[in-house]
């Protein structure tokens, strides 16, 4: 696993743990509906355990970071790992020996869904520094990131819709509960550098303090404001299609293994996609890569929305998410090069946060829009809610900042060899971390230009 100048141990270990841990989320994904809807028939009973899951994430979400920063990102992931599968674990215990009802399930899947944000934000702020020991390019690095993500939740919801054929809803969370255990293992036995405790000065900040820091550095960068702004309407849009409207609708067909087929297409199209962005993307402009990503993953949620025969649903769904691949790869990009090292977990933590804001709303509103609409002119609204968000991010003026490279405070921690690098981004003159950390594209004032 070592080759001169090259150690590819951290970044397979951070991917491995990255494996497993979103492998016991996509089983979670799958698992949590199903049972909700298996209880209480409703629809609305799911889509209202979505809202009151989600909300708690935007919050945690939104602290996540600083933990990550302040305490040392693989500490964090370890424990996120280890709560979590605590969590899960607790369904199938509770379930022998008591009849839970919506409210039980309800507090358990709050529970399970609390700690992940740190985890997920301790693995991300990992990333540049694996990537730079295995002589990485960052587009390459995020590109395979992304794709072992969604390999994950290929993996998982597919695994879960098989085991609640066998096991039952409940019986599944066992599973859940070993591979959080297992991505735990794996982060105990890796050192990734730059993971361990932070200096002196990150411990003496208030949780308070730091918080605020991130968000300020957040809403004062005009690209990272823009892509916090369309993430949190296309999540809002999104996450009830997967977590309300396809669950009800193979609920109706009893077919729990389809569910977790179409959610296995979209996370194998997504895979393709991070893989090619990882390939070629540093070819690309990012700006048109990002915005033309997701106006055709709009277009082809739209052709899932129309609920056609099984076998073109599928293609549709593979599509929606080959087309959506390099849009994660591309916001890690942006992350880890507009940010210094000692705000990335913030930073990643409130632009997750941020993507999750309108979760709830979402949640809430989709269940009853099924049973009073009707499941596909529900499917359809949010399908169009999609395309809508891709067709507005092409006249968002800040996401021209989108292919600037010179001075980023992240850029000398990006992992690259600065051979490879295009000449501008090895110019000296980045105004590091003072000033507030203020760029040239950034405007304290933030009046001239919205989102």
């Amino acid at each position: 696993m070592r080759t001169p100048g090259r150690d590819w141990i951290p970044f397979v270990g951070l991917e491995t743990a990255t494996v497993f841990s979103g492998t016991a989320n996509g089983i979670s994904m799958i698992a949590f509906p199903w049972l909700v809807i298996e209880l209480t028939g409703s629809a609305s009973a799911a889509g209202g355990l979505g809202a009151i899951t989600a909300a708690p994430l935007l919050v945690s979400f939104l602290f996540a970071g600083v933990f990550v920063d302040r305490i040392g990102r693989r500490r964090v992931a370890v424990v996120s790992d280890l709560l979590s599968m605590t969590s899960v674990a607790l369904v199938p215990i509770l379930s022998t020996w008591f009849d839970l009802g919506f409210w039980a399930l309800a507090g358990l899947a709050v529970l399970g869904a609390v700690f992940d944000p740190a985890g997920i934000s301790a693995r991300e702020a990992m990333l540049p520094e694996a990537a730079r020991a295995a002589g990485l390019r960052l587009e390459r690095a995020n590109g395979i990131h992304e794709a072992v993500w969604g390999a994950a939740y290929l993996i998982g919801p597919g695994i879960g819709g098989l085991a609640i054929g066998f096991l039952g809803a409940a019986g599944t969370f066992w599973i859940s509960s070993v591979m959080f255990a297992l991505g735990a293992l794996v982060m105990v036995l890796v050192r990734v550098p730059g993971a361990g405790r932070p200096g002196d000065h990150m411990r003496a900040t208030g949780v308070w303090v730091s918080t605020v820091e991130g968000v300020r550095f957040v809403w004062r960068d005009r690209v990272l404001r823009a892509v916090a702004l369309v993430s949190m309407v296309i999540v809002g849009f999104w996450l009830p299609v997967e977590g309300v409207v396809l669950p009800v609708y193979f609920e109706g067909l009893g077919q729990p293994g389809r569910l977790g087929v179409t959610v296995m297409a979209l996370s194998l199209g997504g895979i393709l996609g991070a893989l090619i962005y990882g390939a070629i993307g540093h070819r690309a402009g990012r700006r048109v890569a990002f915005v033309s990503s997701m106006t055709a993953s709009g277009l082809a949620v739209l052709g899932m929305a129309a609920l056609p025969a099984y076998g073109i649903l599928v293609v549709f769904a593979v599509l929606a998410g080959l087309f959506y691949g390099p849009v994660g790869p591309l916001v890690n990009l942006m992350i880890q090069q507009r940010t210094p090292g000692d705000l990335r977990g913030r930073v990643v933590g409130l632009l997750t946060s941020a993507a999750y804001l309108a979760g709830p709303i979402g949640y809430l509103i989709s269940g009853p829009m099924v049973e009073y609409l009707g499941l596909q002119e529900a499917f359809l609204i949010m399908a169009a809610g999609v395309l809508v968000v891709g067709v507005w991010s092409w006249f968002l003026p800040s996401l021209r900042h989108m292919d600037d490279t010179v001075g980023l405070p992240g850029e000398q921690e990006s992992g690259q060899d600065p051979g490879e690098r295009p000449h501008e981004m090895t110019q000296p003159g980045h105004p590091g971390l003072d000033a507030e950390r203020q760029r040239p594209d950034q405007d304290p004032a933030v009046e001239e230009e919205d989102a």
